[in-house]
């Protein structure tokens, strides 16, 4: 599964790949570890160690993500002397969450989430990487408040501080093995619980809930899984492709129950070792020893209130990725920045854009001129061995329109969305040969032409007319 999409989009760079994780290394997360209480803004634990001012441009990054990362690191290519500080909301060393399934999946160690691997690879660099969480900025002050008290000042600050899980309001989330799946600890809890045989409920059936789904089958549970929509992958697929999706999961022996809520989790008093009972809204009930919480991210801004930065979705940035005030950029899951489909503003929490955003933030922050041309909404999944994908537009556009065949018993799928004589949205599923090629048509707004009548007539010629068409 790995291979597959590092070799479709990649990471950042070779250093940002999981490393599989040798056959005899003990497993990290054996011990029981609370899960932190969720909150929006995080508090420090230690004091920011802040460089002295020496004349050099000062520039804070906010989160440890691949956002932060990546324009930590072209900061000091565009910088040889700035003063970097990076500040990590976690403990431990930055990491990536796309990394916490192989993690699940027990393809790597804990070790092999970290996004740069080598010794020493922040302080060969000079980035100042300090452990801390924000409370507060202050833009035409240009400071930022950590909880413990101390004020960081900053020259240029970039906000790349992602996303936390959304826990909805239902009954029993507080209690003991009902667990979101975002951080690092939290697939620490799941490692611990998610044993072979035992019963898990995975609240969920979005496109985090589905990679997250992948992980649990292949540690052998006995997996339920519960989506409010009325099918899965709802913002991903349309129901034809996400039907699919589920009747290719129960084939696989995942129980998934979809336009069903939960209503309710409680203790279990049974002797049967699954600690938690779960009410559906149909009624009915599910013994679970682990409950996976998967209903969604909100990007972290909570700690800008008050602070005159314009927010909606997200932090609301320009084509510079800077916000409503000059000194201060954003990017990643909390940034609403540029679409390439519609020409408007929204938050893609993909690493893709997370990747983009970081390095064309600093290239700015710097004193460059990178504007930025617009993130693609662009989600791909391997459910158990079925690839599954949608790119753009991939629910139409007033005025336009659609060619799609479908083969039921091969799981195999495909749905084109026209404006005019461009591609601008698809969906795919059980091929695995067309997502580049899709992905490509899309973003290079290519003309048709002649094969716009071609793919209205048959679809699958969709490789063809990439060839013909590309360049043109």
């Amino acid at each position: 599964m790995f291979e597959f999409f590092r070799k479709l989009f990649g990471y950042a760079s070779e250093a940002d790949s999981p490393t599989e994780k040798p056959k005899s290394e003990k497993q990290v997360g054996e011990k029981q570890a609370s899960e932190p209480a969720p909150a929006p803004v995080q508090a420090s634990r230690d004091e920011i160690k802040v460089s002295p001012a020496n004349g050099a441009t000062r520039y804070v990054v906010l989160g440890g993500g691949p956002a932060g990362v990546i324009a930590s690191e072209t900061l000091r290519k565009m910088d040889k002397t700035g003063d970097i500080l990076l500040i990590h909301g976690e403990d431990g060393q930055p990491y990536s969450r796309m990394a916490i399934p192989y993690y699940l999946s027990d393809m790597i160690d804990e070790a092999g989430t970290e996004l740069r691997k080598s010794p020493g690879h922040y302080q060969d660099l000079g980035i100042n990487v300090q452990h801390g969480w924000v409370e507060g900025v202050s833009p035409d002050a240009g400071n930022i408040q950590m909880s413990g008290g101390q004020t960081v000042p900053f020259d240029r600050l970039l906000v790349a501080t992602g996303a936390s899980a959304i826990r909805p309001p239902i009954d029993g989330l507080d209690l003991p093995g009902v667990h979101a799946c975002w951080t690092i600890e939290d697939a620490r809890n799941i490692v611990r619980l998610a044993e072979p045989g035992t019963h898990v409920v995975l609240l969920g059936a979005g496109f985090i809930g589905c990679i997250i789904l992948e992980a649990l089958v292949e540690r052998g549970v006995k997996l339920s899984v519960v989506e409010m929509g009325d099918r899965m992958v709802p913002r991903m697929m349309n129901e034809t492709a996400g039907n699919m999706l589920k009747r290719w999961c129960q084939n696989k022996g995942v129980n998934v129950l979809t336009s069903t809520s939960i209503s309710k989790i409680e203790p279990s008093e049974g002797a049967d070792g699954e600690g938690l009972l779960v009410d559906l809204d149909n009624g009915e009930q599910m013994p679970a020893h682990l409950v996976v919480i998967a209903a969604g991210v909100r990007s972290n801004m909570g700690f800008l209130e008050g602070s005159g930065i314009k927010t909606d979705q997200g932090i609301l940035v320009d084509k510079f990725l800077r916000s409503s005030h000059p000194n201060i950029y954003a990017a990643g899951d909390v940034a609403q920045g540029p679409d390439f489909s519609t020409g408007g503003f929204s938050v893609h929490a993909v690493q893709p854009t997370a990747a983009d955003h970081g390095r064309i933030a600093a290239i700015n922050m710097a004193g460059g001129n990178a504007p930025f041309k617009g993130s693609l909404v662009m989600n791909v999944l391997d459910t158990v061995g079925l690839v599954s994908c949608s790119f753009g537009q991939w629910q139409g556009v007033e005025g336009g329109e659609q060619a799609e065949r479908v083969d039921e018993n091969a799981f195999k799928y495909v749905n084109l969305q026209f404006e005019g004589d461009h591609l601008v949205g698809a969906i795919s599923l059980g091929r695995t040969d067309w997502v580049g090629v899709m992905r490509g048509l899309i973003q290079t707004k290519v003309p048709l032409g002649p094969w716009k009548q071609k793919l209205m007539s048959d679809p699958h010629l969709i490789a063809e007319a990439y060839v013909a068409r590309a360049g043109t």
